[in-house]
């Protein structure tokens, strides 16, 4: 059973028979004591946090803006929880874990699973003194140690294949019927599947390249450096574009006699990639959609001779880019 103490004793004559309510409790600290374990009762507040405003509150706007950054965090690689702690103690300061437990209303093991993976990952820090406390490091300084430790992974995945390859060729192929290829299909949302899709298809094509696309395409093409392929390429390539006289600088290395200007008459929402007459890679919304973009890669025979006769037809009425 608790014992209840109360910090100041009242003399009380055993004859009367008192109403433990009337005592000034109030004015004392009321503290429990369960199996030797003590808690301050009358300290315990919960501090209200910009992650819990409502729409009629002073901080709203400013919960709007900590969803936004949560939501680009979590392209760092970090899961919700990680980002709303890191945000947690980047604008309010130094915490104790069980504040960050309290605040957040978060179970207190994750709490802890939480506090200990934003460590190792380099953007939060804890001090020496008793109770320990967490702190966020600056938020620029926190993007550069996630982007660097990003590119030390993907540098130490790439070491990694030789020896993978390696292991796989060990293996022998336990398939022994070979039939004609499988055609297959892939869909492909997002900048990064679709721009990793193109980076493998122009890396390894043998006979010619084909692609068809709006201004805006060939800009994302440019920027992204695909076009790069094409300058010391000694395969054939072949590009059909609606760029202005104001972007034509994207092809100022590339020869002006594989590169022709569509026609205004054709939609700017088509855009297509050929490899080989064996590959393509469609976009159903392309750099002209107010979504992300979206794509279909596939290898089907029949899906790029389509695709390579409207590219022909398209050529044979285009006009070539002067200088």
């Amino acid at each position: 059973m608790p014992n209840l103490f109360i910090n100041r004793c009242q003399k009380i004559d055993k004859n009367d028979q008192p109403d433990l309510t009337n005592l000034a409790i109030s004015q004392y600290s009321l503290v429990f004591s369960i199996g030797g374990s003590w808690k301050n009762m009358a300290n315990e507040t919960t501090q209200t946090t910009v992650f819990d405003s409502t729409p009629d509150s002073q901080m709203y706007e400013y919960k709007q803006s900590v969803e936004k950054v949560q939501a680009e965090l979590l392209k760092y690689g970090l899961t919700s929880n990680q980002s709303k702690v890191f945000i947690y103690l980047g604008k309010y300061g130094a915490k104790t874990a069980p504040e960050v437990c309290k605040t957040l209303k978060l179970p207190r093991t994750e709490t802890y699973h939480l506090l200990s993976a934003l460590q190792n990952k380099g953007i939060v820090s804890a001090t020496f003194q008793h109770p320990i406390q967490f702190n966020a490091v600056p938020l620029g300084k926190a993007i550069w140690i996630l982007v660097n430790s990003e590119k030390e992974r993907v540098k130490s995945l790439e070491q990694m294949e030789k020896g993978l390859s390696e292991l796989w060729d060990n293996i022998p192929t336990f398939d022994s019927i070979h039939d004609e290829v499988e055609e297959k299909f892939q869909m492909l949302q997002g900048a990064n599947q679709i721009h990793s899709k193109i980076t493998e298809m122009t890396d390894n094509y043998e006979d010619e390249f084909l692609i068809l696309g709006s201004e805006k395409d060939y800009l994302k093409l440019y920027h992204g450096d695909f076009l790069e392929s094409f300058v010391k390429s000694k395969q054939k390539f072949r590009l059909l574009s609606a760029c202005s006289e104001k972007t034509a600088y994207i092809f100022d290395d590339l020869e002006r006699k594989n590169i022709k200007k569509l026609s205004s008459d054709i939609e700017n929402h088509l855009c297509f990639i050929l490899k080989d007459n064996s590959e393509m890679l469609f976009f159903t919304k392309n750099a002209n959609s107010v979504d992300e973009p979206f794509a279909m890669w596939t290898n089907s025979n029949s899906l790029g001779y389509a695709m390579k006769l409207l590219f022909e037809s398209l050529w044979a009425s285009s006009k070539n880019i002067h200088l």
